[in-house]
């Protein structure tokens, strides 16, 4: 379920033409200040990391990974929201944001470490070279209130809504239209309005919770659900990254000046599988996946730069640079070796702990008890 055609921020028609609707007026004059280098960047943005989430599906096909969640159709609502955010701020993912998390400096490996279950959690947030980037989220909605928690902190602490564009601090989370119906989800909207929290609540409507239409998971649209806490709520065309990117530059800034939380329903459709375990042609049409294929969001880029004069060149270098990404990541995922199993022990304290210690020599001691040499020279099984 939608809302009206004339409610949703659009600025690019399906076929690449510049025609923004009624609702994205506010937001001309901030599209209009994107430099061409920029729009270039988008859409660099957008292929590069549908080459890569289609190497790591191949990846899981060919047993070199346990899962893989495909974000192919959701990367405009990803990029021009990432693109959005300051340096300073935030962001707390789900589990399909492989565009945020690539803007922002996470090595696409660290992702397929966790999907390969070599890693318990991917990287290291607090790393400068990974842009404030929490851990993915496999636990639906919990990271909404992980992110409005956080938020709540900054304005505890002063970091926020002094009027310092360059230091003050917001957050963005991102979370999907089935998660919306977690408890976690609504918990995090009462607090982070009742604390008037900086935090963006970043909903990608993809139009199906695993095999539950949108149809059955709500009755009003979702962008009506936010606005019930008082919560300035705004519905964009996802398959839009300028207008993905200009939505979510003002509630940031919104929100970092002090505002109060803003939540954002960006309408997008998932094109491939809930996650390679899922097989989606059991509960949808090849008429529906036909019909959101023409508002694919890279294609809808594609015929704007070109109407902009992009040249044939710089088209085939962005190809050109996708396939090279995406075979990187495939030489550096089957180059990937086991971990140790004294893994499991290293990051439950933050600080050497003699409870581990000791658990760790019992490990050690019992996997030692399988390899006594028997009497007549051997070893036991």
């Amino acid at each position: 379920m939608t809302s009206s055609e004339t409610d949703i921020v659009r600025v690019l028609e399906a076929d690449g033409r510049f025609a923004p609707s009624a609702a994205a007026e506010q937001y001309l004059p901030l599209i209009d200040a994107i430099s061409d280098a920029e729009l270039e960047q988008f859409y660099r943005d957008m292929v590069v990391i549908r080459a890569i989430d289609n190497q790591a599906t191949n990846l899981q096909r060919q047993g070199q990974l346990a899962l893989w969640p495909p974000s192919r159709g959701q990367e405009a609502a990803q990029v021009g929201s990432a693109r959005a955010a300051r340096a300073q701020d935030t962001l707390f993912p789900s589990y399909r944001e492989h565009a945020v998390t690539r803007i922002r400096g996470v090595d696409t490996l660290s992702i397929i470490k966790l999907m390969r279950g070599v890693s318990h959690g991917g990287w290291d947030p607090t790393e400068p070279v990974n842009g404030n980037t929490r851990l993915y989220t496999l636990v639906l909605g919990s990271q909404t209130l992980h992110a409005t928690g956080y938020a709540m902190g900054l304005t505890f602490d002063g970091k926020t809504g002094t009027g310092d564009a360059e230091r003050d601090e917001a957050v963005i989370v991102y979370y999907g239209d089935g998660a919306s119906s977690q408890g976690d989800v609504h918990e995090a909207m009462v607090f982070a309005a009742s604390y008037q929290a900086p935090t963006v609540f970043f909903l990608q409507n993809n139009q199906w919770a695993i095999s539950v239409p949108v149809a059955t998971q709500t009755r009003v649209p979702f962008v009506k659900r936010s606005a019930g806490y008082g919560i300035e709520s705004i519905h964009v065309d996802g398959n839009d990254v300028l207008a993905s990117y200009a939505v979510s530059r003002v509630a940031l800034d919104e929100a970092r000046s002090g505002k109060g939380p803003r939540a954002i329903e960006a309408e997008t459709y998932r094109l491939g599988a809930h996650t390679t375990s899922d097989d989606p042609t059991k509960y949808r049409t090849s008429e529906e996946e036909q019909s959101w294929e023409k508002r694919d969001p890279i294609t809808r880029m594609r015929a704007f730069l070109a109407g902009k004069g992009a040249s044939a060149s710089f088209f085939e270098d962005v190809d050109a640079e996708a396939s090279d990404a995406a075979e990187d990541l495939r030489v550096r995922t089957l180059a990937l070796e086991s971990p140790t199993a004294n893994l499991i022990f290293d990051h439950v304290y933050s600080e050497p702990h003699p409870l581990m210690d000791e658990q760790r020599a019992w490990r050690e001691q019992y996997e030692a008890s399988f390899e006594q040499p028997t009497q007549n020279g051997g070893a036991h099984a």
